[in-house]
């Protein structure tokens, strides 16, 4: 038996003005997908639970079988684990991005203009980064460069920094209501402005009419994940396909293959066609397991571009889903293969929220239509009356072919 997830991060939405009051998901030309929702099972599932934040990170850990009320330890521990950095039981972790802010003299009157800093390259970062830790490295902090924009700090005194805001939640607001509580983190945010502002990378950004990065944004505090092996826990071996630390991280510290793609970066722009090529190639090496995770349409969310997002989608079902299901069937052998994002990412809010999203299932054996009308969408996968409240079960669901 061969289980797939295809995970279009962010996909589930609002209805939108600017596509005549249609989703993403409803807007978007989605043959393959919606060929196989007149066969397959639709459901709806809470990925975020009561109290916890509607991140990525507690959304794909539920989606990958992991309850997040048991093995959540924050978001930036297990992009250390992607990036290679140990970790000791006591130390402190942050996820660093690379923002661009307005251009105030004063910080603390500065506007969040872009979280991704206009998804600066992995070469540029590096530079900055490398930089910035000739700088501000010391004792008790430390920076490691990551993909992009998204970056790791390492604290060792043990403190914690009390509240701290991911930038994608301030989009073109003021930051001063969402400055770090702590002192520390916040001068070290200030310092890193003060050095990257005039740097040569960003001079050049500037030049050819690109954001700068021109702070650290710090956030997603955590400590030291403890997660179960996958094999031990599900009894498969499979592999993980990703263009972000956050999800390899879990792949590395569950024990299932990380699988890096040359040119994937996670936005529409991503290397599709490489990600297919490596689903493909693991599946015909025998993985029994694979998560593919595509972050472009949760970035075009983010940005709050209408026409990237349903391009998103329309991509991942071109360029993934359509090519996997084909290889699927090649194989000829049993197979269950979901579609489903991890949370919504409204582009009327440019920010994920809790609500629960729309999961598509479909198994070598469903060769009868169920409903020739059937497409997958928030609308129809509600209408089938499924609903599981604690999505961390899904997985387990689908192996006892309880769904």
């Amino acid at each position: 038996m061969r289980y797939v997830i295809v995970l279009g991060d962010g996909m589930a939405d609002l209805p939108c003005d600017r596509l005549g009051g249609k989703t993403p998901l409803e807007a978007a030309q989605k043959p393959n997908i919606d060929r196989a929702a007149k066969y397959g099972k639709m459901g709806m599932m809470r990925t975020v639970y009561e109290g916890m934040a509607p991140g990525s990170d507690v959304a794909n850990l539920c989606v990958m079988g992991y309850n997040p009320k048991i093995y959540y330890s924050g978001r930036s521990p297990l992009e250390a684990a992607s990036i290679g950095v140990a970790l000791t039981d006591t130390d402190i972790t942050y996820r660093a991005n690379l923002v661009t802010l307005s251009s105030e003299s004063v910080y603390e009157e500065k506007t969040m203009l872009d979280y991704s800093a206009g998804e600066i390259t992995t070469q540029e970062a590096a530079a900055l980064i490398q930089t910035l830790k000739q700088e501000l490295d010391s004792e008790t902090f430390q920076l490691f460069a990551g993909v992009s924009y998204r970056h790791l700090l390492i604290r060792k005194d043990r403190k914690r920094a009390g509240r701290l805001t991911p930038p994608h939640d301030i989009s073109d607001r003021p930051v001063k209501d969402y400055l770090p509580e702590d002192s520390v983190i916040l001068s070290i945010m200030k310092k890193s402005h003060e050095i990257l502002k005039q740097h040569p990378v960003n001079l050049d950004r500037i030049k050819r009419g690109l954001h700068p990065a021109d702070s650290l944004w710090i956030w997603g505090e955590g400590v030291k994940p403890r997660l179960d092996s996958f094999e031990e826990k599900y009894h498969l071996t499979g592999s993980v396909i990703s263009a972000v630390d956050l999800i390899k991280g879990i792949g590395v510290l569950t024990g299932l293959n990380v699988i890096e793609v040359p040119g994937a970066t996670g936005t529409v722009h991503t290397n599709f066609d490489g990600k297919r090529n490596a689903a493909i190639k693991a599946l015909q090496d025998g993985a029994q397991y694979l998560y593919i995770h595509l972050e472009a349409a949760d970035e075009s969310g983010h940005q709050g571009s209408a026409e990237d997002k349903v391009r998103s989608i329309e991509l991942i079902d071109e360029k993934i889903y359509g090519p996997v299901l084909s290889c699927l069937k090649e194989l000829n052998e049993p197979f269950r293969l979901l579609v489903l994002p991890d949370h919504p990412t409204p582009l009327k809010l440019k920010t994920h929220t809790a609500d629960p999203v729309p999961f598509l299932l479909l198994k070598d054996s469903d060769s009868q239509i169920q409903d020739p009308d059937a497409v997958y969408t928030e609308t129809y996968a509600q209408k089938s009356g499924i609903f599981l409240d604690e999505g961390h079960t899904l997985l387990e669901k689908v192996i006892n072919n309880e769904l």
